[in-house]
C-alpha cells in the first residue's frame, strides 16, 4: 500500500520560506517520480517541480525556478520542497505525488497525498 503524507504548510509573511516535506511508503523501484503541485481556490491543480528518485535530476515551472528547490533522501523515503522568497500568489494547497517518471504532468502520476495548506498573507 503506498501512502504519501505531506507535512510544512503554514501562514508566512512575504518574502518568508517554508520548507514541504513528503515522507512516502511502500514505493517502489519502479516509482522514480516524485513530483510537488498546487492547486489555490477556483484554480486549477498545476505542477510546481519534480525530481527523479534514482538520478536527482530536476525540473521547475518558469513561475518558481530561482526560488524553490527540491530534493529527496532516498533512505528516509523523503523528498522535500525548500520554498524562498515567498509571495500572496505561492497561496495553495501543495501536493506531492509519485508515478514511473519525473514529470510536472498530473495525470502521469499514480499516487497523491491529502495535501498541505501554504499561505503566504501579511
Amino acid at each position: 500500500q503506498v501512502q504519501l503524507v505531506e507535512s510544512g504548510g503554514g501562514l508566512v509573511q512575504p518574502g518568508g520560506s517554508l520548507r514541504l516535506s513528503c515522507a512516502a511508503s511502500g514505493l517502489t523501484p519502479e516509482n522514480d517520480g516524485i513530483g510537488w503541485f498546487r492547486q489555490a481556490p477556483g484554480k486549477e491543480r498545476e505542477g510546481v517541480a519534480c525530481i527523479s528518485r534514482s538520478d536527482e535530476s530536476t525540473y521547475y515551472v518558469d513561475s518558481v525556478k530561482g526560488r524553490f528547490t527540491i530534493s529527496r533522501d532516498n533512505a528516509k523515503n523523503t523528498v522535500y520542497l525548500q520554498m524562498n522568497s515567498l509571495n500572496p500568489e505561492d497561496t495553495a494547497v501543495y501536493y506531492c505525488a509519485g508515478g514511473r517518471v519525473p514529470t510536472t504532468k498530473g495525470p502521469l502520476y499514480d499516487f497523491w497525498g491529502q495535501g498541505t495548506q501554504v499561505t503566504v498573507s501579511l
